[in-house]
């Protein structure tokens, strides 16, 4: 940090001389000014590659200050430098915060939002943490208008390989100037980043009240599943029907035998008709609906119902959710889903097929 303040200081001082000179310049004779303005470009040119490392160093990372927790499962965030202060929160594995001071093997940070004492031990800083933020933290194009085509490649005349509506969150694969590449459905294709905004997205701390707030959200949202699920399972007598391994509870299982009976039915962009086409996100909440679930037609949206489970605790029902796409689980790592306009509603196995963001439990 003192090596990049210095760089800072040596840039200002280099203005300030140049500055003189020039004002001292305006009064010389035209020939005068231009013999100074030579030498002053000689000068600049002598040693580019010198004018271009203090310019870098005085730019700072985009990562700038991070920690990233190294821990097994998380590292307590306290009030104080002590291990006997008040514990804060919790910083889980592969979290990240931002450094505001060091004392005694102790750092403050800043994560989410709490701010408080972890041992230095328990995370990575530096150059090791900024090359580690790259792999742990996930590039999200967000989407900005209405309807935005993604291409096939980053140009206006390639041809369109999929349609993302407004609000969808897309994992963002690589970038270029003006276009992003993000994983869809249909596969991975170009948006223009006038249609998106960015971030890079990082698992942070959660305070007590926040982790008190979210164990009392999934209970609540567990009981109202047994709830749905009792409802369910009063208005039918069998779930022989279903596709794949038949485990979880009967209400899943409902679930996954109404969704397989529209398996061939087409896939329409913004449609809910589970005959006439439905979209990914139109296709689940549509099912779900004649169970008397209400869900939201958006399949970054659906990340946030019901309570999450990990994919080697997946049920049939559960809802699988990707980037800009989102399923239903059969069991025996199959999904249900209305794939793409070429392939309509359809079946895929495995479910891990493309990256899973989470699995959601409703019932």
């Amino acid at each position: 940090m003192m090596h990049r303040f210095t760089a800072v200081c040596l840039a200002g001082a280099f203005c300030f001389c140049l500055s003189g000179i020039r004002a001292e310049a305006s009064n010389l004779l035209p020939a005068a000014e231009e013999g100074i303005a030579s030498v002053m470009t000689e000068a600049y040119q002598a040693d580019p590659a010198a004018d271009e490392k203090v310019l870098e160093e005085m730019t700072p990372s985009e990562y700038d200050g991070i920690c990233i927790a190294q821990v097994n499962d998380y590292v307590n965030v306290r009030s104080e430098p002590n291990e006997e202060s008040e514990i804060l929160g919790k910083l889980y594995d592969e979290s990240a915060g931002t450094i505001e001071e060091e004392a005694d093997g102790w750092y403050k940070i800043t994560s989410g939002s709490v701010t408080g004492y972890v041992k230095a031990e328990y995370v990575v800083t530096g150059d090791e943490a900024e090359a580690l933020a790259a792999e742990v933290g996930e590039r999200v194009a967000t989407v900005t208008t209405q309807t935005l085509r993604v291409r096939t490649d980053a140009s206006t005349e390639a041809s369109v390989l999929g349609l993302i509506g407004e609000g969808e969150e897309l994992t963002v694969t690589s970038e270029q100037d003006g276009w992003v590449q993000v994983s869809i459905e249909e596969g991975d294709g170009w948006v223009s980043t006038d249609y998106v905004d960015l971030r890079t997205d990082f698992v942070q701390a959660e305070s007590k009240e926040e982790e008190e707030a979210r164990l009392a959200a999934e209970e609540a949202a567990k009981e109202e599943g047994k709830r749905k699920a009792a409802q369910v399972e009063a208005k039918t007598e069998s779930s022989s029907q279903t596709i794949g391994s038949g485990s979880g509870s009967s209400s899943g299982n409902a679930v996954v035998s109404f969704a397989s009976q529209f398996v061939g039915n087409p896939y329409v962009y913004g449609g809910t008709s589970l005959t006439n086409g439905a979209d990914c996100s139109g296709f689940v909440m549509s099912v779900y609906a004649n169970f008397g679930v209400s869900l939201p037609h958006s399949s970054s949206a659906m990340r946030s119902v019901g309570y999450e489970v990990s994919l080697s605790e997946a049920q049939p029902g559960d809802i699988i959710c990707y980037s800009g796409h989102v399923a239903i689980y059969c069991g025996n790592n199959t999904i249900v889903h209305a794939s793409t306009a070429a392939t309509g509603i359809k079946y895929t196995s495995p479910a891990n097929y493309r990256s899973i963001i989470c699995v959601r439990r409703i019932f």
